[in-house]
């Protein structure tokens, strides 16, 4: 059904959803376990997105865990339906524990690469694409800005 919906009105939804869940959060202090993707081509480029709904910026593949999946099933699912892509070689980087939306929340990431191109639905995601790390694009969300330095610093998170 969300498919059939014009782009316009769907994005709408997507905000308003996006509000209601932020609300939740802050009423009841609770937030989902997430998982997100440091996901990169065979050149070394970081796979970027940019959602329909939320704070305007570049973030990280990811979202929220289902009921019964597992960190890794989540994130491969999230990069799968965001960008189209699969994941190569996923392993995981860190947990890590915030406030989302004055909610405690744990973030599970993980790296991998792909070896296609980006296909953005143009419904929740509205543009994904690769950069090269010396030229990442603004506006960028601080959470992503936040784990693509701590897994760039030697002997952060980032391998190789």
């Amino acid at each position: 059904m969300l498919r059939l919906m014009p782009r316009p009105l769907l994005h709408l939804a997507y905000r308003l959803a996006f509000r209601m869940r932020q609300a939740v959060r802050r009423i009841t202090g609770r937030s989902a376990d997430g998982a997100s993707v440091i996901a990169r081509d065979l050149g070394g480029k970081v796979l970027l997105v940019r959602h329909s709904y939320g704070p305007p910026g570049w973030a990280l593949p990811g979202g929220g865990l289902r009921r019964g999946e597992g960190p890794q099933e989540a994130a491969a699912r999230e990069l799968g339906e965001e960008t189209g892509c699969t994941a190569l070689g996923m392993k995981p980087v860190r947990v890590v524990h915030e406030r989302l939306a004055h909610a405690a929340h744990t973030e599970h990431v993980f790296e991998c690469f792909v070896d296609e191109m980006p296909r953005p639905d143009g419904r929740e995601i509205v543009e994904a694409r690769f950069f090269p790390l010396h030229s990442l694009p603004e506006p960028m969300l601080d959470r992503t800005r936040q784990r693509l330095a701590e897994w760039q610093k030697p002997g952060g998170m980032a391998e190789g």
